[in-house]
């Protein structure tokens, strides 16, 4: 079974997630902010041709969660940002249902001055500056393949009318980890998230 993200179904037990960064990195276009978006190697194994924020698990040379954010920025888009930068913004555990697992943390920035986005072609193989709402448009289109995070995030993001709006609510917020649940019903997996009916068991 795969879950509505395409991620492979766990049936053992659950497996620990591994800790990982993101970078929203934003500027403001002529009709409002813009997010950056790479996209991932048709050919990887996990998430092949999705549209996501830059990040990656964090490695054995990383002191904390904001290095891994900046590395995996300059690794995947050619971009350098200094630490300060770094808004925390949310915190994402993929649900226990799945095998492959990540608790990430992400943060929001406004995008430098040398904004010109440069992929690797290795693990990520194009960029694009884009509207949150025009990402949403186009994943719901089926013209990018957009995960359940990145989705929800861009949801978000819709809402701020500027790069310093965004900004200023991240600095303003308190960041709680957030764990979807995947339930199945009539053989058809559902993401759910806290709140939503379902999520702890009870039935809608």
């Amino acid at each position: 079974m795969r879950t509505p993200a395409g991620e492979e179904w766990n049936d053992g037990p659950v497996v620990p997630a591994r800790e990982a960064a993101s970078v929203i990195l934003l500027r403001d276009g002529a009709q409002g902010p813009e997010v950056l978006l790479v996209q991932r190697n048709p050919e990887a194994r996990f998430m092949g041709g999705a549209w996501v924020f830059p990040g990656g698990s964090v490695g054995v040379e990383d002191v904390d969660h904001a290095q891994t954010a900046l590395r995996e920025l300059r690794e995947e888009a050619g971009l350098e940002l200094d630490g300060s930068a770094l808004i925390p913004f949310s915190r994402w555990i993929t649900p226990a249902e799945v095998k492959v697992r990540f608790d990430t943390h992400f943060f929001v920035a406004e995008a430098p001055p040398d904004d010109d986005p440069t992929p690797d072609g290795a693990e990520c193989v194009a960029a694009r500056w884009i509207r949150p709402v025009d990402a949403l448009s186009a994943g719901a289109s089926g013209e990018l393949m957009l995960v359940f995070p990145t989705i929800k995030h861009l949801e978000q993001l819709e809402q701020f009318p500027s790069t310093s709006a965004a900004i200023a609510a991240a600095r303003g917020r308190e960041v709680v980890p957030v764990q979807p649940r995947i339930v199945v019903r009539d053989g058809t997996p559902h993401v759910l998230l806290p709140g939503d009916a379902g999520f702890a068991g009870e039935p809608d």
